[in-house]
């Protein structure tokens, strides 16, 4: 019988610090010497701290499988990009109001957590309609902040992921959560698409590229899960383009719940009091605002230069970074510009940090402190229908036979496991076929192509529930022929050697025409696309003695030298 080995899990506290298998633990001790080794990388050394710390490390191997070489790539092309960009010049001044305008645009965090301890963020989607995303852009055009060769809009959005992994998560590291040992370095979102229409839903599709490749690219492993709520009927139909804007990794982490389990599932992951009243649960949050900060945090905290919001303190504006106090407290910086001049503000501090640069703790695997929620939404996704969806711009009015609908489940249905039972819907028979993302027809040409005229039924499985469809679309929609037309029978086109041959007589007997005559002949001859021209007849006389041993060179020369003969002959004239 053959040996059975543990899977390792990647999903938060497996794979982190403190809770790594002994081979997890080998290759980071590994990458740590790669990066050492390249001088991408410091130790701690005189009371100054490594120049990154583990968490930070184990984000490029989980994202790497723990190959420490392919880690090392990554993590090297990132440090390379930041100090290109100026990752950290950006961040310290970027103007507080544009950074509040891209913040609006984007996930924002809700200021809560799970039941683990990583932070929830909310993305509505609506909002973000042509007018709003016009004046962004139009505000990009007079923005203060800017950086040579580097887009506007990419300067910004360097900004909101500097601020969740030098601030947000940080912050989430330093408070109680159920492994103070292991820091946190994940969000979670929910993504709110209600009342989004399909021609909004496409014209997002850069706007969502940019950050997922960018996340991808630079800020791996940043991502725990995402939550979409409130898909529209038309959503099932367009699941199998939207996924492409992602990597397979990040698909699998997409939950998409129904109305009737939005709340009994993220109630599993999130208490009650930290979910939006919206969706359920009892928090007051409105889309736009800044943080509504949790008790278990506020308990932390010292406040010392803070906004309000509806009369509770709140963070404020624009980039906020971390810097060690003298007695060893956590303090809370404003930093970025603010009406030009530098902001330098101190908001808050953590007198007594949980887990924050305590350790080293003991390295406990994680899969002996039980099952940490390590589930993938890929059981809530669309049925793959093996479809190959067309990707051009949508209408916003889609007909009826074009918008499936998600079912809902009835009212008295139990509250689903950990892995929710996977969205139902239901596509239209359709009995055209001006459109090739549906079913060929049967009684054509093309009937029964895709399940035997292709390899492997014409579906390619990419994994993670993405597939793509092989077909033949130029007999799609075809009626039944009984015979198929024969092609016309063409005469065999003339050998390379011949044509050459032809090409060399023409040349002998036509001395007395241009350099540029020669070239046409030779040419056309070769291509077969010129037609013969009526060539006028000339007297007939004896060769010259030139001609005579001209001729006598062709025809001792070997077939295969008879071109590169006659390009000499040309080139010299």
């Amino acid at each position: 019988m053959a040996d059975l080995q543990r899977v390792e899990s990647m999903q938060y506290p497996a794979g982190h610090l403190s809770h790594l298998s002994d081979n997890q633990q080998l290759k980071l001790t590994e990458f740590r010497q790669i990066c050492q080794e390249q001088k991408y990388y410091t130790p701690a050394a005189g009371g100054k701290a490594a120049s990154h710390d583990d968490e930070t490390l184990l984000r490029y191997l989980r994202a790497r499988r723990f190959v420490p070489q392919e880690a090392f790539k990554q993590f090297k092309d990132t440090e390379d990009w930041r100090k290109e960009n100026k990752l950290d010049h950006i961040f310290e001044t970027i103007d507080i109001d544009e950074f509040e305008q891209t913040r609006r645009l984007y996930p924002q965090w809700l200021g809560r957590r799970d039941k683990r301890g990583i932070p929830l963020f909310l993305f509505e989607v609506a909002p973000l309609n042509t007018k709003n995303i016009s004046a962004y852009e139009k505000n990009l055009a007079k923005s203060r902040t800017t950086v040579p060769n580097v887009l506007t809009k990419n300067v910004r959005l360097f900004a909101l992921y500097e601020s969740l992994t030098r601030y947000v998560t940080p912050l989430c590291s330093m408070v109680p959560r159920s492994h103070p040992e292991t820091p946190i370095s994940q969000s979670n979102n929910i993504v709110d698409i209600s009342g989004v229409g399909l021609k909004q839903f496409w014209n997002l599709k850069g706007h969502m590229q940019d950050a997922s490749v960018l996340a991808t690219a630079h800020y791996p492993e940043t991502l725990d899960r995402i939550f979409i709520v409130g898909a529209p009927g038309f959503f099932p139909t367009v699941w199998g383009w939207v996924k492409r804007w992602f990597d397979p990794i990040t698909v699998s982490k997409i939950f998409i719940l129904s109305p009737a389990n939005v709340y009994s599932t993220l109630s599993q992951y999130v208490d009650h009091e930290n979910i939006p009243k919206k969706y359920g649960g009892g928090l007051d949050f409105e889309w736009g605002s800044m943080p509504n900060i949790e008790p278990d945090i506020e308990k932390v905290v010292r406040w010392q230069n803070p906004d309000t919001q509806n009369g509770k303190n709140t963070f404020p504006i624009g980039p906020i970074r971390w810097e060690e106090g003298p007695n060893g407290e956590m303090q809370a910086w404003g930093v970025g510009s603010e009406n030009g001049a530098p902001r330098r503000r101190l908001i808050f501090t953590i007198p007594e940090p949980v887990g924050w640069k305590t350790g080293p703790f003991p390295n406990t695997p994680a899969f002996e402190k039980g099952d940490p929620l390590t589930t993938v939404g890929s059981a809530t996704h669309p049925p793959d229908t093996g479809d190959d969806v067309s990707e051009t711009t949508p209408s916003d009015t889609p007909s009826a036979s074009n918008t499936p609908s998600i079912a809902a489940e009835p009212a008295s249905a139990p509250a689903p496991s950990i892995a929710p039972a996977p969205i139902q819907s239901q596509l239209p028979i359709r009995l055209g076929t001006s459109e090739t993302r549906y079913a060929q027809q049967d009684q054509t040409h093309a009937s029964g192509q895709l399940a035997d005229g292709t390899p492997h039924a014409a579906v390619n499985d990419h994994g993670h529930g993405d597939k793509t469809v092989t077909m033949e679309p130029n007999t799609v929609g075809q009626a039944p022929k009984e015979k198929p037309v024969p092609e016309p029978e063409q005469p065999p086109a003339p050998g390379y050697i011949d044509q050459a041959k032809s090409a060399a007589a023409a040349a002998s007997t036509t001395v007395t025409s241009t350099v540029s005559s020669v070239a046409g002949t030779v040419v056309g001859a070769v291509s077969g696309n010129k037609a013969a021209e009526p060539v006028a007849e000339e007297p007939v006389r004896t060769k010259s003695p030139t001609e005579q041993a001209l001729d006598r060179k062709i025809d001792a020369s070997k077939d295969q030298d008879v071109e590169a003969f006659l390009r000499q002959q040309h080139a010299s004239k």
